[in-house]
């Protein structure tokens, strides 16, 4: 059989955010399954030195960078090498690369808002999409998920938790099923939390966490921002919306549960009283092998879950006076609305200025309190209206950080 018939037959794959830590773990797993997957589009912000060697490793068709002088940055080093790969720039590119005919798989993983308008894409042209972008659905779920339906699309969480509760619910629904939990006879979803690097922290050691501190997390490797929210539990709090819209489920039908050990990835539970769980090392190359090979089961690299090593498994209910993110979560859930998308911009926002320690570990969730009780709450109506409600937030944010900052700093000099 000539190359190009074996090219044709693996799935082609674009991966959004391919230098963060979801899309290198992709491409691992991607290159342990050479017959059954090839890279088609790699994409990240600005980061060449990251993308140049994967151009040269997958010797993907496209390569996309946010910024200009990364596009032409990378464009002439790849040219220098004799590189095949185009090189695209800007957001429109995003798209075409999420969206493109021969694309199967979209594995949508940028961090943040940046990464909806590439997952809609996908959606709206009906691709595989292994969504590891929280901010798609907390921003814009409803219209999100009309848009999976509508294009046709198959959209496989790539979140562990809620890969894992996917994987333990009746097989499987449908997202045009308008299925309740009624139906599939399901009580509740136990998202479970490893509680971050502070989970036994007093109030006062949590107002002293230093930015090293906060990036240290027990059990798993991810990227600064979301290292951050997982410290804070605005990380499970993004989750609990992200399962509202993936599973149909009320936000009375969420709870999280801590977990220290990272090992139950989390439950369902069932009117019969049963509880399914699925466990397994803490390592996102499970839950991408999962979605990459759905409904195959794939080698991912990952090693046996040791029990006898683990011993034990441990479980208790989360501090929401200590961890407010949570809380406001569920707030802006109830709310419905515009407010979650707000709650998520002030939070990428007081994130930022946190890893640029301009602010206190706990004036994070300070400041996401003072922008959803000073902003308008609305029905969504479209993307247009959801990117003016993020900007405004934003501006809004970084307003209350910089009055938080000044007055830091008049106590400083006092």
């Amino acid at each position: 059989m000539d190359n190009s018939s074996t090219s044709h037959q693996r799935q082609q794959v674009t991966i959004l955010g391919a230098t963060g830590t979801i899309g290198l773990q992709t491409l691992d797993v991607i290159a342990q399954h050479p017959d059954r997957f090839e890279v088609f589009a790699i994409t990240a912000n600005s980061n060449v030195k990251g993308l140049l060697p994967l151009c040269q490793q997958y010797s993907p068709k496209f390569a996309v960078m946010l910024q200009e002088k990364a596009c032409e940055e990378l464009s002439l080093q790849l040219k220098a090498i004799g590189s095949s790969t185009l090189v695209l720039c800007g957001g429109d590119a995003l798209n075409h690369v999420s969206s493109h005919e021969d694309v199967d798989v979209v594995m949508a993983a940028i961090v943040g808002a940046a990464g909806l308008h590439p997952a809609m894409a996908a959606a709206k042209a009906g691709k595989r999409i292994l969504l590891a972008n929280k901010e798609t659905l907390v921003m814009a779920g409803d219209l999100f998920m009309q848009a999976v339906v509508e294009g046709g699309a198959t959209l496989l969480p790539i979140d562990s938790e809620h890969n894992a509760i996917f994987q333990v619910m009746p097989r499987h629904q449908s997202h045009a099923d308008n299925y309740t939990f009624d139906h599939l006879g399901i009580r509740r979803i136990l998202l479970t939390a490893s509680g971050g690097p502070f989970r036994n922290s007093t109030m006062d050691e949590l107002k002293a966490v230093t930015l090293d501190q906060a990036l240290q997390h027990p059990n798993w490797v991810m990227g600064p921002k979301i290292t951050i929210d997982s410290a804070t539990m605005m990380n499970k709090g993004l989750e609990i919306i992200e399962a509202r819209w993936l599973f149909n489920a009320q936000a009375s039908q969420i709870e999280v549960v801590v977990h220290p050990q990272s090992v139950i990835h989390s439950m369902v539970e069932y009117i019969d009283g049963s509880v399914l769980a699925q466990l397994g090392n803490p390592d996102m190359r499970t839950p991408i092998a999962y979605g990459l090979g759905f409904p195959d089961r794939l080698s991912s690299g990952v090693g046996t879950l040791d029990l006898i090593k683990t011993a034990r498994l441990d479980f208790c209910a989360p501090d929401m006076t200590r961890f407010p993110c949570l809380r406001l979560a569920y707030e802006a859930l109830n709310a419905g609305g515009t407010a979650p998308a707000i709650l998520n911009a002030a939070n990428e926002v007081a994130v930022a200025s946190f890893l640029n320690e301009k602010i206190s570990f706990m004036a994070i969730p300070a400041i996401i309190e003072q922008v959803l009780s000073s902003s308008n709450i609305e029905a969504v109506t479209s993307i247009q209206q959801l990117e003016m409600v993020d900007a405004q937030a934003r501006q809004l944010a970084a307003k209350i950080t910089s009055t938080i900052q000044l007055s830091a700093s008049l106590n400083t000099v006092q």
